[in-house]
């Protein structure tokens, strides 16, 4: 059992660090390794006084833990650094055969597809966190993070079929309990009319393969936060703070989570907190 304990904390440390920087990991294992390494030649007391016997059997044992921690501790960064590295070079591969092929986004595979999209954000100045959870049907594939937004981003691999409503109601239920700014659904295929229809209005934006690609080949807008995204939002009445226009807004906590309500375009820029009931 203890050893499926320590597999899986290692296991545990190796994801977290693949899922950031390669080069945080490299920084981790050179510190751990300094700290760990003095810890265990560190010099041990040749003799004891009256009622320091707890204390020396403490040090004896942190000393021989940080003597196999200092080298199993910097190997398991440089394992999660050179996963994290070699997922950027893939995620740079997948968007650079993108680029260059007209079909690459519909022949891709579903985790290729995710891997793509995640790049395709990340170079849209968003941080990007690949879940990895989502599979070719659903769930929350994405996390994006721009200042203190953070959105959620669901991978449909649907090549042959349209999406329709019901995934896109079901992404912004998670939006509403997970309380995030808003949301992305991108599809290698394409939206059914009422499922655009249903964002009209919310915090929510369409991405299919065909502006996808586009979006890649840089023959689109950029992505920006949706809160900068006007015409995803009905225009609404005057701001009572500063009399801007004021766009819907989802509540993201407090008793009226989930609802919408008026709020002042400007939040982002000036921190107005004018709202309106709607």
């Amino acid at each position: 059992m203890a050893g499926r304990k320590n597999d899986s904390l290692a296991d545990a440390l190796v994801d977290a660090l693949a899922r950031l920087p390669w080069w945080v990991g490299v920084t981790l294992a050179f510190i751990s390794y300094l700290w760990l390494h003095s810890v265990a030649n560190a010099p041990m007391p040749t003799q004891l006084q009256p009622g320091q016997v707890g204390s020396f059997a403490i040090t004896a044992m942190l000393r021989s833990l940080a003597m196999a921690g200092q080298y199993a501790l910097p190997f398991l960064c440089l394992l999660g650094a050179g996963i994290s590295a070699f997922k950027r070079y893939r995620a740079r591969g997948l968007h650079a055969e993108a680029m260059n092929r007209a079909d690459a986004v519909s022949q891709m595979s579903w985790r290729e597809f995710e891997v793509l999209v995640g790049e395709y954000f990340h170079r849209q100045g968003f941080v990007v966190t690949n879940t990895g959870g989502g599979g070719p049907d659903g769930g929350v594939d994405v996390v994006l993070q721009r200042g203190s937004d953070r959105y959620l981003v669901q991978c449909k691999h649907w090549r042959a079929l349209r999406v329709g409503p019901e995934p896109v109601r079901e992404l912004y239920g998670l939006i509403a309990a997970q309380r995030m700014a808003g949301g992305y659904l991108v599809t290698s295929g394409d939206f059914t009319d009422e499922a655009r229809k249903f964002v009209e209005g919310r915090e929510l934006q369409l991405i299919n393969g065909k502006a996808l690609q586009r979006g890649i080949q840089g023959q689109a807008s950029p992505i920006t936060p949706l809160s900068a995204i006007p015409e995803m939002q009905a225009s609404g009445p005057a701001c009572p703070v500063c009399a801007a226009v004021m766009v819907k807004r989802l509540a993201r906590n407090g008793p009226n989570t989930g609802k919408s309500f008026w709020g002042c375009s400007r939040f982002s820029e000036t921190n107005c907190r004018g709202t309106r009931a709607i």
